[in-house]
């Protein structure tokens, strides 16, 4: 399954290690750090011009680790990637029985 990330930018949900909220994430010296790592090694790639609100970092099967920099806001990142891997009918069980 794949998530989309706005602009046609997709990423396959087995590769996604997290999603964050940007703004949230940013305050810490040690993500802000490693966003400034990923961007001066390449990592990062840009799936929008407009606000950034997450970011999503991904794992490939060969290791290669990439940062997506997206408009879209975390929780409606979360809840597409949930859907994708749990599939809409047992979202909507584990919703319900949690």
């Amino acid at each position: 399954m794949f998530l989309h990330l706005g602009n046609g930018r997709s990423v396959n949900t087995e590769n996604v290690i997290a999603i964050m909220d940007i703004e949230k994430a940013s305050t810490s010296r040690i993500t802000r750090d490693y966003l400034n790592r990923a961007g001066k090694s390449g990592w990062v790639s840009y799936c929008s011009f407009d606000m950034p609100k997450s970011f999503v970092v991904t794992l490939d099967r060969d290791l290669t680790e990439r940062v997506y920099i997206s408009s879209i806001s975390p929780q409606t990142l979360k809840k597409r990637f949930e859907e994708a891997v749990l599939g809409k009918e047992n979202l909507e069980e584990k919703i319900c029985f949690t």
